[in-house]
């Protein structure tokens, strides 16, 4: 059993975090697993040192011992585009120059989980993959179903959900989608835990690990997220809840994982 917690330094650590902390490496324990520290760092214009360097100082007085060296994102371009070679043979990506507002002018919104769809507006007109564009995997019509360890059996169709999906856009960064598949599929990652936000990627992902040759899916659990209202989950600017101001304040590593474990769902 592989598992991986994988932060965005994008903010520092709040309670939502080690949350998914406690799911992560309870799961490991359980099943004697391995847990590697992967730093999600994709998007280069937000990912900021200072927050990676936080979050492994946090991750550390809190007691989260992960396995091997840190894995960093940042430095794996060349297994991303290696990977995304093999669907450009098939012909399976295409350029797209689509902003985001026209996107959404345009396309689908499903109300389950506020995403708009993709209308694969720039499939056939031949846009040459480079930079200053976005990079698209066709998503042909299909079911993909799942058992999620704690909601059940799942299905979903990725082309009905999100339209044909961004691998890196235009600013030449990998997306989540496909740099945390790629990740998974590369590193064996055989239990893939994480907060019911993602419930909806899992479809997109477990299709275009397939075309990338994966021939057997994680495990997948999805658990409940922390909410600062009903409406709204914990970010990262929530100072009342990072684990950096909690320290500031004088808690003590245990009372912040006795306060997270009565915030798991």
């Amino acid at each position: 059993m592989l598992t991986r917690f994988a932060p965005a330094p994008t903010g520092y650590l709040h309670l939502g975090h080690v949350v998914n902390a406690l799911h992560v490496w309870g799961a490991a324990r359980e099943r004697d697993g391995r847990v590697i520290l992967r730093i999600e760092d994709h998007d280069r214009q937000r990912s900021r040192l200072e927050y990676e360097t936080s979050i492994i100082e946090d991750l550390a007085w809190l007691g989260f011992k992960h396995d091997g060296e840190v894995i960093r994102q940042r430095d794996r371009h060349h297994i991303y585009h290696g990977a995304l070679q093999r669907l450009i043979d098939r012909e399976l990506v295409y350029g797209c120059t689509c902003t985001r507002a026209e996107i959404q002018g345009a396309g689908i919104g499903d109300q389950g989980s506020g995403e708009t769809r993709y209308l694969n507006t720039c499939r056939d007109k031949g846009i040459p993959l480079g930079d200053g564009v976005g990079w698209r995997v066709i998503m042909a019509p299909g079911v993909e179903r799942f058992f999620d360890e704690i909601l059940g059996p799942q299905e979903q169709d990725p082309s009905e959900q999100c339209g044909d999906l961004l691998v890196r856009d235009r600013m030449g960064n990998w997306t989540y989608q496909y740099a945390v598949t790629v990740d998974d599929h590369v590193q064996r990652i055989t239990d893939v835990i994480r907060g019911q936000d993602l419930l909806s990627s899992t479809g997109r992902q477990i299709r275009l690990a397939k075309l990338l040759g994966r021939q057997e899916m994680p495990r997948f659990r999805h658990h409940a997220l922390v909410m600062k209202s009903a409406a709204q989950k914990l970010s990262k600017s929530d100072h009342d809840t990072g684990v950096r101001d909690l320290r500031t304040a004088g808690w003590t590593a245990e009372k912040v994982l006795e306060k997270a474990a009565t915030l798991m769902g």
